[in-house]
């Protein structure tokens, strides 16, 4: 719950910047080129999440054997590898970058892109020590100070941009973003250096932990590239689109972080203390996708119904009528999208218990490749709405793969339960919704329809939910 919660902050946090940008600036060439580059620091930060998680079960054995110490210090380093050679691109070149980043659209683009990268990157490797520190933390089965210190920093970063985007523009929400990811550092390193026991002492052996964290990176980079590859094709659509696309993903990707997001992190260490069957790993999988499936069943109603409403409130004038029908429609596309996150989500930790990682890079090129061919020709089709489907197609294919690298046994059983849950949350989403949507007004259908869909959930809580919540209650 600290945890979802401090995820929860950070997204509100993230939401209210794109309310502000939206209600000061619009939407036109100076969004697009700082969602151009904030699809850089998205990336970035998802590769830092993979940190997190990946380290989770050596840090955890590293404190029973009393080498927590040396173990921290080579992960340490190897983040500082990468971290540094990103830092000298992004002062040294951003002005090439940016351009790349934005080609097609206007020179404010390419400049605002620019400017954003000086800040947006730092920022980005800063949340990579964080998401060292905090699992770090949690090693010693502490999560709170970890979830404050995301929070805070979300805070602070939110009351700087609200400050000076008045007076310095769209670069203010790089200077926030920046402020966000020191201080989610500092909170975290100042506990870990307080309360970490140095122990015995390991070869540092920063190659083997190298090619360690670039594995588990690998995989998050790329799904994260799959938006940035959205991205670069939707900016051949014309000035807004990058903008439009990018607060739909926002909105899905917020619901997916808060849910799965959580729970993956904070199940990583408790699953390294005991024995990974294939039975147990199925029922994990299963069970934590579940109770997730259902948020986001519920927000893929509401925006079905009032999505436009909700762009328009929250984003202002620029997005009414035909913009925030586009991005209350692109939401709801993103539904199947957001399905398949939340099981790579779940499944991606096991991989690091379990000691399958290894074949994730390869992983990783292919599904790249497969997915650059899919968004230039559903884009071709289908504009914005065909990146939507294509970035649920390409994450399923990774979700399928991620099970068979399980195992096979694993694949069977969880693709049966995922299907089947999601055909089940899905349907009844579905029916609560459209039944409401035919025979009453928008804004009271979608009251009434989540109303509806919970008491259909509960009504049905035998047929799956209610023993997945059990499971992850007595998770230890």
């Amino acid at each position: 719950m600290l945890t979802a919660v401090s995820l929860a902050v950070v997204t509100g946090s993230s939401a209210l910047v794109g309310v502000v940008i939206a209600r000061e600036l619009g939407r036109g060439a100076e969004t697009d080129g700082f969602f151009a580059a904030y699809g850089v620091f998205l990336v970035l930060v998802l590769a830092a999440g993979a940190v997190r998680v990946a380290v989770l079960p050596a840090l955890a054995r590293a404190r029973v054997d009393r080498v927590f110490g040396s173990v921290l210090t080579s992960y340490a380093i190897v983040v500082a590898a990468v971290g540094l050679p990103a830092l000298v691109v992004a002062l040294v070149a951003s002005g090439w970058t940016g351009g790349q980043l934005t080609a097609g659209l206007p020179p404010a683009a390419q400049e605002a892109a620019a400017d954003a990268l000086v800040y947006l990157v730092p920022a980005a490797v800063a949340h990579l020590f964080a998401a060292l520190a905090a699992s770090g933390l949690a090693a010693y089965d502490s999560y709170g100070t970890a979830a404050a210190g995301y929070a805070l920093g979300s805070v602070l970063g939110l009351a700087l941009i609200l400050w000076r985007i008045g007076e310095d523009g769209i670069v203010a929400c790089a200077w926030g973003t920046l402020l966000n990811g020191v201080v989610a550092l500092a909170v975290p390193l100042v506990a870990l250096a307080v309360r970490a026991e140095r122990g015995g002492r390991r070869p540092f052996a920063v190659g083997a932990r190298l090619a360690e964290l670039g594995r588990a990176a690998s995989l998050p980079f790329v799904l994260q590239a799959f938006f940035v590859v959205c991205l670069r094709f939707a900016g051949g659509l014309g000035t807004g689109a990058v903008t439009s696309f990018t607060y739909a993903y926002l909105v899905a990707a917020a619901l997916v972080s808060v849910t799965a997001s959580s729970l993956g992190m904070v199940s990583s260490v408790p699953l390294a203390r005991t024995l990974l069957t294939p039975a147990r790993t199925s029922r994990h999988v299963v069970s934590a996708s579940l109770v997730s499936f259902a948020a986001v069943a519920a927000a893929a109603g509401v925006f079905a119904l009032v999505g436009d409403r909700i762009v328009q409130a929250a984003l202002g004038p620029a997005y009414a009528g035909d913009v925030g029908d586009e991005i209350g429609r692109l939401v709801v596309l993103l539904g199947p999208w957001m399905a398949a996150s939340i099981g790579v989500t779940i499944t991606f930790p096991i991989l690091f218990v379990a000691g399958r990682g290894g074949r994730l890079p390869f992983l990783a090129v292919a599904a790249l490749a497969f997915n650059v061919v899919v968004v230039w020709a559903l884009v071709r089709a289908f504009d914005l709405d065909g990146a939507a489907i294509a970035l649920a197609i390409s994450t399923l294919v990774v979700l399928v793969a991620l099970l068979l690298l399980l195992s096979p046994r694993v694949f069977t059983e969880a693709a049966r339960g995922l299907a089947l849950g999601a055909l089940l949350i899905g349907g009844l989403a579905l029916a609560a919704f459209a039944a409401a949507g035919a025979l009453l007004p928008a804004v009271l259908a979608a009251v009434l329809g989540s109303a509806g869909f919970a008491v259909l959930l509960l009504a049905t809580s035998r047929l799956g939910l209610r023993q997945a919540w059990s499971y992850l209650r007595a998770l230890e």
